[in-house]
C-alpha cells in the first residue's frame, strides 16, 4: 500500500514510543519516524491488540500506536510492541558501522530500524525461518542495502562476527553460536524462556573477563524455531534464580561450579558477575 502522507503519524507515533521506552539515543526515536511501519505488515484490515483487547481496523493511525499488529494470528506471530523494541534497541546501542545479527526478522520491520541506526557502513544479517515471511521481507527491505534475508534458523549455525545479535524468539537457552559470534563488547539480546512462554530479557556483553548479563525485563515471546536444547526437567530455575543470574559461560571454557543456576548442553548462567 502506499506510505506517503503518514509522516505526521509517524512523528507523533516515534515521539509517543520514545517516551513511553525513556529512550537515550534520540537516534531510535528518528528511526522509528523514517520507517513506514504499514509497509512491513500484511494488507489491511489489520489485528490491533492494545492493553490485551484486540480490534480490527483499516485506519493507519491506529497502527501508529504502541500496539501490536499480528503478522499471522494462526501461527501466533505478530510485529511486536514498538515502546519493548525501543526500550531493547536502546540496550544495545547500536553504533553507525556496526554489524547486526536480527534473529527472527519477521515482515522486517525493527530489521530496517536497526538497518538506519548502523548506517553509513554498518550492515544486518536477518534469519527468518518461515520461508513466507522470509521472502515477504526481503521485498519489504529491498530498498535497504545494507540487509542481507536469510530464509533459515539461525539456531545451531555458525555466524558471521557480529557487534550486536537481537533476538526475537524465546528461546530456552541462548545458542553458543550466538555467544561465540560477538565481537569484544559485542551485546546479545534474547526472550531467557526456561518457563514456558515466559522469562526475561536479557542483556550478554562480551567483556574481557567473560560474558556479564543483565535482565531487563518479564517478557513472553513466541518459541525460536528450530532450537535443539530443551527445558530443564530436574531444576527449572524459579523467579530468584532468573534475578541471580549475572553471566553466561559457554562449558568448554568454563565448567559449571557451585555458582551455577541453570545448565545447559553448551552453556550454563551463573551468579558470578564479570569485571570490565
Amino acid at each position: 500500500m502506499a506510505t506517503e502522507g503518514f509522516e505526521p503519524y509517524r512523528s507523533a507515533y516515534a515521539e509517543q514510543v520514545a517516551r513511553l521506552a525513556d529512550i537515550r539515543d534520540k537516534r531510535i526515536e528518528q528511526a522509528f519516524a523514517a520507517v513506514p511501519r504499514e509497509a512491513f505488515l500484511p494488507p489491511p484490515p489489520w489485528s490491533v491488540v492494545s492493553m490485551g483487547i484486540a480490534m480490527q481496523t483499516s485506519d493507519v493511525a491506529e497502527i501508529y500506536n504502541n500496539v501490536l499488529v499480528a503478522i499471522d494470528r494462526e501461527r501466533g506471530i505478530n510485529n511486536g510492541e514498538p515502546a519493548l523494541h525501543a526500550a531493547w534497541i536502546d540496550a544495545v546501542h547500536p553504533k553507525p558501522n556496526e554489524s547486526v545479527i536480527h534473529v527472527g526478522a519477521g515482515l522486517g520491520y525493527y530489521t530496517a530500524i536497526l538497518a538506519l541506526l548502523v548506517q553509513p557502513s554498518g550492515h544486518v544479517e536477518a534469519f527468518e525461518y518461515e520461508t513466507d515471511l522470509a521472502a515477504q521481507a526481503a521485498r519489504n527491505l529491498a530498498s535497504y542495502s545494507n540487509v542481507a534475508v536469510h530464509a533459515a534458523s539461525a539456531f545451531g549455525r555458525t555466524l558471521p562476527q557480529a557487534d550486536i545479535i537481537y533476538v526475537n524468539a524465546g528461546v530456552v537457552a541462548p545458542d553458543v553460536e550466538w555467544i561465540r559470534a560477538l565481537n569484544p563488547g559485542g551485546r546479545l539480546i534474547f526472550p531467557w524462556q526456561p518457563h514456558e512462554g515466559w522469562g526475561p530479557a536479557l542483556l550478554v556483553t562480551r567483556r574481557a573477563g567473560g560474558f556479564s548479563t543483565q535482565s531487563l525485563m518479564t517478557v513472553g515471546f513466541i518459541s525460536c524455531s528450530g532450537t535443539t536444547e530443551k527445558p530443564l526437567v530436574a531444576h527449572l530455575p524459579t523467579e530468584a534464580d532468573l534475578a541471580a543470574v549475572r553471566s553466561v559461560w559457554i562449558k568448554g571454557d568454563r565448567s559449571p561450579d557451585s555458582s551455577a543456576i541453570a545448565v545447559y548442553d553448551e552453556v550454563w548462567f551463573s551468579s558470578d558477575r564479570i569485571g570490565d
